[in-house]
């Protein structure tokens, strides 16, 4: 186990038996399938509540355990507080379902699901700064800065960016290298000014400008939100070794639900309270950001969404049953409340 401060000598993390257990009964149960030699499993009872709620629980083990109190422990708490405080965990879920998709195990992605929740905990920590969006509550909880000043909130995301790739690094097990090389660039594409980074300078400069267009809007936010979430689906067939069209597949599926899901986002700043949102309602309006509804009201913004939905579905049309998590999730995103 972990015990000290991060430290560039590979190390051992135990999973806690919930995350054994899960594996374990996964890579029994799994059937392989299509041209990878596996025969799609039937399931005509799924329920994509009780698949979410086993999932967010071994991420939500597995993040426990990534992350333990070192010196100075007050850095170690900041970076826990953020990254244990819950939310839907949909980015590394994504992770895992598009490993066992394409017949690897659960085992193999963890790592790089808890890397992802990683990088975006830490997109959220500096996003809520006063310099930033200036939010004082996110997930329910005070922000981060509120409860451990600001000089302290931009070094735990500094922190947690840094140690995602050591994570992905160190932890992943069962993949050849050369594909963990490539889930490793993958996501410092994401994080930077190509990624995510740029996004969010593109944001901030088209507060209070009323002439935003559609497209301007759209590829702030495939930058800002939508690449975090296709290199969430795409690592995770990387790492099971998919190649070729299963990955333009999947990349696009991930496209069209990354923007369906900013989509959303907007109107539930509009729409929603502050209680089912975790952080404070209307910012946007109060900050005079471009927004999608602002560009085509809410329910075609809704419309909108619901047209990327149901491109993103079809893209995963060859893969039957196996796909159903991805289409379930999908249809989620459009439906959520929060």
């Amino acid at each position: 186990m972990y015990k000290g401060a991060v430290s560039l000598i590979p190390i051992e993390v135990e999973f806690p038996d919930i995350v054994l257990k899960a594996v374990g009964s996964r890579q029994k149960d799994m059937v392989t399938r299509g041209e990878r030699g596996v025969e799609v499993r039937k399931n005509e009872s799924f329920s994509l509540a009780s698949y979410l709620e086993e999932k967010r629980l071994i991420v939500e083990s597995a993040l426990d355990s990534s992350l333990v109190i070192g010196n100075p422990a007050k850095i170690y708490e900041a970076m826990r507080y953020s990254l244990l405080a819950g939310g839907k965990r949909l980015r590394p879920i994504l992770c895992l379902a598009t490993c066992e998709l394409m017949g690897g195990s659960l085992e193999m992605a963890l790592p790089t699901a808890c890397a992802l929740e990683m990088i975006h905990t830490m997109s959220l920590i500096h996003d809520d700064l006063p310099a930033m969006d200036n939010d004082d509550y996110r997930r329910g909880k005070l922000t981060n800065h509120k409860v451990f000043g600001e000089d302290i909130a931009i070094l735990a995301g500094d922190g947690l960016l840094a140690y995602a790739f050591e994570y992905v690094a160190t932890q992943t097990r069962n993949v050849p290298p050369v594909q963990i090389l490539e889930v490793i660039a993958s996501l410092g594409r994401t994080v930077g000014a190509a990624g995510l980074v740029g996004g969010q300078v593109l944001d901030l400069e088209s507060e209070g400008k009323p002439d935003i267009s559609a497209e301007t809007l759209g590829f702030i936010h495939t930058q800002k939100t939508g690449a975090l979430l296709e290199t969430s689906v795409v690592s995770g067939a990387v790492l099971a070794g998919a190649k070729g069209e299963d990955i333009a597949k999947l990349a696009r599926y991930a496209q069209n639900i990354g923007l369906a899901f900013q989509i959303i986002d907007d109107v539930l700043d509009i729409t929603a309270t502050k209680e089912e949102l975790g952080k404070t309602a209307g910012k946007d309006l109060q900050a005079q950001k471009a927004t999608y509804p602002s560009l085509w009201g809410i329910e075609g913004s809704r419309q909108q969404a619901q047209q990327l939905i149901d491109s993103a579905i079809g893209e995963l049309s060859s893969y039957d049953e196996a796909a159903e998590p991805l289409r379930a999730i999908a249809e989620y995103i459009v439906n959520r409340k929060n």
